[in-house]
């Protein structure tokens, strides 16, 4: 299989209050190879280049901050706009900070009438569009997550939805937990997304009680995600969303991934 690159969510480094610097160090410390944080005006540019300087951990992705309540297909236009604004700051601290993408929540479906699966799949189409001149001219790409949402819950509809823009600036950024068996498993997702997927977020799923689970803990068929990560040829980036802790609790974490992603 293509080389597999590991990485934390920043929100899963604990204590919380612990510095830019000490997160950096303790992800490192725990084995892995970069970081995901959130963005814009969640962290002073100055201090995670001085955290990577230090430690050598790189920034990989940026998660919008607020992507759920502020959305690109709310009903309202000015929280559109604040959504998409929040999109393209993003972008700009992802450059700043030297990271590839950034990672999307593209909606909600919230009500049949002002934010069902028409209008969230126009408004976000209309918002992306607008934001790729920025992310061409920064080089950073727009990576759009599969999620609970309501939205696009078929691999055609996933598909269509990025090819639509026809752009390598978007794609899809999978997340191998947030999908049940009842829609194919994650494996099946993978081999239809194929190349549209970048990167990755591994977490595992108890589809008994309908909760993410920590990995090996759940019903995710890792040995047909290995082999169907190696049949499209995915190398890169997987960061890793389950519950956090110190970092003996990271390590454990990193471990984990190694297991349930063959990672030698």
């Amino acid at each position: 299989m293509p080389q597999i690159l590991k990485a934390v969510k920043v929100t899963m480094i604990q204590p919380k209050d612990l510095s830019v610097m000490d997160k950096f160090k303790m992800s490192t410390d725990a084995g892995f190879d970069g970081i995901s944080l959130f963005g814009p005006g969640q962290f002073p540019t100055k201090e995670v280049w001085a955290a990577q300087d230090k430690t050598g951990l790189p920034v990989h992705n940026v998660n919008v901050w607020d992507h759920w309540k502020v959305r690109l297909s709310d009903a309202d236009p000015a929280v559109r706009e604040a959504a998409l604004k929040n999109l393209t700051g993003a972008m700009e601290f992802a450059s700043d900070v030297g990271a590839s993408t950034v990672l999307s929540v593209v909606g909600k479906v919230t009500d049949p009438k002002t934010e069902n699966h028409q209008q969230m799949w126009q408004r976000s189409t209309e918002q992306i569009q607008k934001a790729l001149p920025t992310a061409g001219r920064l080089g950073v790409r727009i990576q759009c997550e599969n999620v609970k949402n309501g939205f696009a819950e078929t691999t055609d509809l996933w598909k269509k939805f990025i090819d639509q823009f026809n752009s390598p600036l978007v794609g899809a950024f999978f997340d191998i937990g947030n999908f049940d068996q009842k829609e194919g498993g994650a494996a099946v997702w993978i081999r239809a997304l194929n190349t549209r997927i970048s990167k990755i977020d591994i977490k595992d799923r108890d589809h008994a009680k309908s909760k993410n689970c920590n990995l090996t803990e759940g019903n995710v068929d890792w040995p047909d995600v290995r082999k169907a990560l190696n049949e499209i040829g995915f190398y890169g980036w997987a960061t890793a969303e389950v519950q956090g802790g110190d970092l003996k609790r990271l390590k454990e974490v990193v471990q984990r991934m190694d297991l349930v992603l063959g990672i030698s």
